[in-house]
């Protein structure tokens, strides 16, 4: 979908708020239900089947925010010169914060696609993609919480961390797109000043963008056309991959020196080769 300002975009944002408003508020019903229950039997597998939609209502809840939050976004725009907002915009500001990044990762761990909400989100993420570590990486790794601020950035990420407090960041925080039966991938926000971003917050806003916006019945990972599935930098390794005459994940392994080594971002890098502009020999 299309991230423009049309009246269409933002009445679809509207009536994901309000169905997710009324998925919130049966999910409350459920929950004081199976309350009564457990007060009345004492039994503990009504407890928490009432947590359970509990948690349920208050997923939801957040999710109905950002649609909101968005829907807003696009009516405040003057005009079609206006540069439309992205999604991911909502989501860091909800995390308390002006950067953020989801990824989406395969089976094997290795990044299929990336929505950011700003440039210095999207330059710490392709820092990420480049080096092969960092706070998503092991968050997606290791399915749990990951943060670091301050000194620790550089310690716990040797290569990473200086890099990325280069870019002004003095906290980040990534927590694990985690489902029943694996992980997605990860969201990550990065701030300036540590303290800032809400810990709490970026946890309940991962869990109702996994329910809402990568599954369930109104799922769009395409973020209202704001990820990035860095199909110029798969082309571009299929060229390498013919003109080096190597495998595809050795010339992709190629580009990504190449651009870190040149301080460019890895789908410049990857435009300059599909254009014929430039060529890794």
């Amino acid at each position: 979908m299309d991230t423009g300002s049309s009246p269409g975009t933002s009445a679809v944002a509207w009536r994901r708020a309000i169905q997710a408003l009324e998925r919130a508020a049966r999910a409350e019903t459920f929950a004081e239900r199976y309350e009564r229950l457990a007060a009345e039997t004492g039994e503990a597998r009504h407890s928490e089947l009432a947590t359970y939609h509990r948690r349920s209502a208050a997923c939801h809840r957040s999710s109905a925010r950002l649609q909101e939050s968005f829907a807003q976004r696009l009516m405040n725009l003057s005009g079609p010169q206006d540069t439309p907002p992205l999604f991911m915009s909502v989501v860091a500001e909800a995390c308390g914060t002006d950067s953020a990044a989801l990824t989406l990762v395969g089976s094997d761990q290795s990044q299929l696609a990336v929505a950011a909400s700003d440039e210095g989100a999207r330059a710490a993420q392709d820092l990420e993609y480049v080096l092969g570590e960092g706070p998503g990486t092991d968050a997606t790794a290791k399915r749990r919480q990951v943060s670091a601020a301050g000194r620790s950035i550089e310690r716990c990420w040797p290569v990473y961390g200086p890099a990325v407090t280069a870019l002004g960041f003095g906290e980040v925080i990534a927590v694990p797109l985690a489902t029943p039966d694996g992980c997605l991938g990860s969201l990550a926000v990065f701030d300036p000043r540590p303290g800032t971003a809400r810990t709490t917050a970026v946890a309940e806003i991962t869990e109702a963008l996994v329910r809402t916006m990568l599954l369930g019945p109104d799922a769009d990972p395409e973020l209202y056309g704001g990820t990035d599935h860095r199909d110029t930098v798969h082309q571009a390794a299929g060229m390498v991959s013919v003109q080096e005459r190597c495998p595809v994940g050795d010339a992709l392994a190629l580009i990504k020196a190449r651009a870190y080594a040149d301080g460019v971002p890895v789908n410049e890098m990857a435009g300059r080769i599909v254009s014929g502009e430039f060529r890794l020999a």
